[in-house]
């Protein structure tokens, strides 16, 4: 598994100083998960032909089918052990293979038709993804609803941070930009993180890792809300000194 550290450090190093919060074993349980959902965001970007990107997706949704029917898994540095984690924790194959769907808008380029259909793909991309994480470290059915919460959020969060950057690659991140709009998505992503924490009980301890992803989203979705321009200028990232230390406080205290 340190191969697949280091991917996830070099390419998600969020997620990586998140993962460390939890034991070394269950630290091998989230490292395929969030290798495989690095090489599923990367397809889209890697290339300029949409065909080879499809292509590059399209072998991330046959590792899921050769999981799902039992077929060998591949020999690949992330497929291999992602395969052995999801059978072994018996992984729902239709919500990896909705987080694959899902980057297919990245390929197309087309805008979103309204704000549901970028909400629903933040729960299929950061939804899904933060769920079968908690699910791996013993998060139980009622919890669902508590981390999904929490990595809408998150992955709103991230994705008003990356709006610059998805601009530049001829992508169109918001169905509107005006600071109307953008204060109604913070404030939309503000209720569900207070809803999260008010019923942060339902998860488990063991869970909290995953969780922890999103340690950030609450002061980013505040500078959102307050000042939407932020959003534009690509002024929401915040010091890594700030973001560390944040992490360490609530990994010690365990409320995030």
């Amino acid at each position: 598994m340190t191969d697949l550290a280091e991917i996830v450090r070099a390419g998600d190093p969020d997620r990586h100083a998140a993962s460390l919060a939890a034991p070394e074993g269950a630290r091998a349980k989230l490292w395929p998960l969030y290798a495989f959902n690095l090489e599923i965001a990367r397809a889209p970007y890697v290339t300029q032909e949409p065909l080879i990107a499809q292509m590059r997706l399209q072998f991330w949704a046959d590792v899921l089918d050769d999981i799902d029917t039992g077929a060998p898994a591949r020999a690949h540095e992330v497929a291999a052990p992602l395969s052995a984690l999801w059978r072994a924790e018996g992984l729902p194959v239709a919500q990896g293979q909705a987080m694959i769907a899902a980057r297919h808008w990245d390929i197309a380029r087309d805008p979103f038709a309204d704000d549901a259909a970028l909400v629903a793909h933040l729960d299929a991309t950061a939804g899904n993804l933060m769920w079968l994480a908690a699910r791996v470290l013993g998060a139980r059915d009622d919890a669902e609803p508590v981390v999904r919460d929490m990595a809408f959020a998150s992955g709103l969060a991230n994705w008003l941070a990356a709006v610059p950057a998805l601009q530049a690659a001829g992508r169109v991140p918001l169905v509107d930009d005006s600071d109307a709009a953008i204060r109604a998505l913070a404030q939309q992503g503000l209720a569900r993180l207070t809803r999260a924490r008010t019923q942060r009980g339902r998860v488990p301890k063991p869970a909290t890792p995953a969780v922890l992803t999103g340690w950030q989203a609450g002061a980013v979705l505040r500078n959102a809300g307050r000042n939407p321009a932020l959003v534009r200028a690509g002024g929401l990232h915040r010091s890594e000194f700030v973001r560390r230390g944040g992490l360490l406080l609530r990994a010690l205290s365990g409320r995030w």
